[in-house]
């Protein structure tokens, strides 16, 4: 090795080695970026790349993460650059990768942040930050008894969510006559455009309350309010009126990048990238198109621009996410570390094709969506041994995805007459995964936002009937949906299978694994 990989460097890569061609000196920022994780920097930040390429050097990347200094740490002494390693069954290519130009840490600097979203170029802002960090309450409205939201709304001008940072920002870019941006979620929420729209209206309502009249009856707010003006209209009806919050699917499979990764890309660019990013081919990204204030022409390289991306993305969500999850905590009970080695499990295989003949039925028919094609395409992703893609990393967090992956599906076709046998199945591999771990599966093997309420409720050995509805309870699954006791029923019959014999049992159940392949 020689050296790590930088501005000073990069004109030094092998000749198959992908690099920047354009002058990063002359990009200046448009997008900040919230959640700078791999997913980011495999999937948006590579599509403004493309763009930063073709000439539109306007569209830099000021990168934020909202917790942790490791991004940064691995990055900013590269100048922002790292290595996109995409990788398939037939070999590995290699993409150094520039249009992130700096990166903040929020909890170290929240001002250097709000400066940031201050600035009058940016004019978007987009959002990786997981389902979780959206802090919405079991009925999906926005948690205001979270102690983080009670944190922003007394102390605005330090932000620690996502919330608050969004709203502080907008409210200083009105009072400095600055046109909003454009916020785009990236997130895997339904609508998640209008999910993230919602929520903060429902947040700066909460802001709005705060404000108190003076005698002269202007208006002042507790806490940080030098920037607001009186006679100002309220923060929340300007977020739902003047805001643009498109909504959009994203998808590109990103395992988590090992030490071996490391080694093995620092061997083939001849210096060291302290954090290279692993990744599949195939990527799609399709956005509502709605960006009052302009946006990169991300068009010209692959990206699909819709008036509508609903049925795009209950597609990948039913289809990618819903098979994902499934194969992530049926594969953990069958003691596979990987997707493809899941997927190559012949009951695994046979089970996420009935997952989704269930879930296909529940899309919308007059989309034009060929979900043959697409499904087909999953099985080739999921069959890429050159990922290892690792079912513990997808299994993360299953209390806040399986809603919008499996739980709607289900209840849907509840709704038609249809049984969810299959989808059903996922909610109930989630439980036994968790209720494994500590036990046949290793303690800390992934984690949930509902651990420590799940361990108790584990711990209670309740009747399999009532487990079942006390994690429905817990984790507010179908609240007050009038099929909702139905879905727990198929649940808890899965469950008792689980108990008695694993997935195994539960596979044979469904008649998986027998000679025709119909269910008995």
């Amino acid at each position: 090795m020689s050296g790590r990989l930088s501005n000073a460097t990069v004109t030094n890569l092998p000749d198959e080695v992908s690099a920047p061609r354009y002058d990063r000196g002359a990009v200046t920022p448009g997008i900040v970026h919230l959640g700078v994780g791999a997913f980011h920097r495999a999937h948006q930040a590579a599509y403004v790349d493309a763009c930063l390429t073709d000439g539109e050097t306007d569209w830099g990347i000021v990168g934020v993460s909202p917790r942790s200094p490791d991004t940064r740490d691995a990055l900013a002494p590269q100048d922002g650059l790292y290595t996109l390693a995409i990788r398939d069954s037939a070999g590995e290519q290699l993409e150094v990768v520039g249009s992130i130009l700096s990166l903040l840490v929020a909890p170290e600097d929240p001002g250097a942040v709000l400066a940031a979203l201050t600035d009058p170029r940016i004019r978007i802002v987009t959002l990786t930050i997981t389902e979780k960090a959206y802090l919405r309450a079991a009925d999906g409205t926005l948690d205001s008894a979270h102690p983080d939201i009670a944190h922003d709304l007394a102390n605005p001008a330090s932000p620690k969510t996502a919330h608050g940072f969004l709203a502080e920002a907008l409210a200083r870019r009105r009072a400095a006559g600055t046109p909003p941006f454009t916020v785009l979620c990236c997130d895997n929420l339904p609508a998640n455009g209008a999910t993230l729209h919602r929520l903060l209206i429902e947040f700066a309502k909460l802001r709005d309350q705060r404000l108190i009249r003076k005698d002269d009856g202007g208006l002042a707010c507790r806490g940080d309010a030098a920037h607001a003006n009186a006679g100002d209209p309220p923060l929340a009806g300007y977020v739902a009126d003047d805001v643009a919050f498109p909504s959009s699917m994203v998808d590109r499979i990103v395992p988590a990048t090992t030490d071996a990764d490391r080694a093995r890309v620092a061997q083939q660019l001849g210096i060291e990238d302290a954090w290279p990013v692993m990744t599949e081919p195939f990527r799609q990204w399709v956005i509502e198109d709605r960006f009052p204030a302009g946006r990169p022409a991300w068009e010209k390289f692959g990206v699909t621009m819709v008036e509508d991306v609903r049925p795009f993305e209950d597609m990948k969500l039913r289809l990618l996410n819903g098979a994902h999850s499934g194969i992530a905590y049926l594969g953990l009970l069958s003691g596979h570390a990987t997707v493809d080695r899941a997927f190559a499990d012949p009951s695994i295989r046979q089970f996420v094709d009935r997952l989704w003949a269930e879930a296909i039925p529940t899309l919308p028919q007059d989309a034009g969506l060929d979900t043959s094609a697409y499904a087909a395409e999953l099985a080739a992703r999921f069959s890429n041994t050159a990922l290892a893609h690792r079912t513990a990393q997808i299994a993360n967090d299953g209390s806040q995805k399986l809603p919008q992956r499996i739980i709607a599906s289900a209840l849907a076709r509840i709704e038609a007459g249809l049984l969810p046998e299959h989808l059903s199945l996922v909610v109930t591999a989630w439980i036994a995964a968790c209720a494994a771990r500590g036990r046949t599966l290793p303690e800390g093997h992934f984690t949930d936002p509902l651990d420590a309420a799940l361990n108790d409720l584990f711990g209670r050995n309740l009747p399999t009937a009532e487990m079942a509805a006390a994690v429905f309870d817990l984790a507010g699954f179908a609240k007050d949906h009038p099929e909702r006791q139905e879905l727990i029923d198929f649940v808890a019959a899965h469950l008792v299978h689980f108990k008695q014999g694993g997935p195994a049992l539960a596979f044979a159940a469904l008649g998986i694994g027998n000679k025709s392949g119909t269910a008995q």
